[in-house]
């Protein structure tokens, strides 16, 4: 097996954990429903967060939906910090990030994501600013596992693909990237990402 010449990072559950559980009892506090079906139904469960991650929604178009959905009773000005307020550091993973970033290993963020969540991750979160680049699901209107958004990395990363290092926590994204001829490892705890990472890279 070849040295990794480009690392690959997921984003949610690899770098910053989340919880939609907290969204949804932050959010009923101004709702008509419940937090349990705001998980079953506006938030997780109804294809409408995927279709704002595939970027067929702007944020004020999920914003509305969201509201219609849930009877949520503020504004999208409230709205939007309690939707982007889920996430916890991954501190093992981001110092893991830093030190490649660092021994001059581009370094990617390639995320099933959206608007409100990335721009309170920049504001909140230093180190995201310390990537070479960045490979969002609502720019290119794709998710993962769609091949097409695999495609947008290559591109970005102008890497042949047995080259690229690729670290997710879900197996059919990773199932995806092995079979185009990426390094993968499925994520499931920061020391045993790590060892592997180190191990690859030398």
């Amino acid at each position: 097996m070849q040295k990794p010449k480009a690392v690959i990072f997921d984003l949610g559950k690899v770098l910053l954990d989340f919880d939609y559980e907290k969204l949804a009892r932050d959010m009923q506090r101004h709702c008509a429903i419940s937090a349990e079906e705001l998980l079953s139904s506006a938030l997780c469960v109804s294809g409408l967060q995927q279709r704002y991650e595939s970027g067929l929604l702007s944020s004020q178009a999920f914003f509305e939906e969201v509201k219609r959905i849930s009877g949520f009773r503020l504004g999208y000005k409230e709205f939007e910090p309690i939707f982007a307020d889920i996430f916890n550091p991954i501190p093992e993973m981001i110092d893991l990030q830093g030190r490649l970033q660092a021994r001059g290993i581009p370094t990617y963020i390639f995320s099933n994501t959206n608007e409100i969540a990335i721009k309170h991750i920049r504001q909140a979160y230093p180190f995201f600013s310390n990537f070479t680049g960045y490979i969002y699901s609502y720019e290119h209107r794709s998710m993962k596992p769609d091949s097409r958004i695999y495609e947008a990395v290559e591109k970005m990363t102008k890497a042949d693909r047995a080259d690229l290092l690729y670290i997710d926590d879900r197996l059919e994204n990773i199932k995806q990237g092995r079979e185009r001829g990426w390094q993968v490892i499925h994520h499931v705890a920061p020391e045993q990402t790590i060892s592997r990472v180190e191990q690859m890279l030398g």
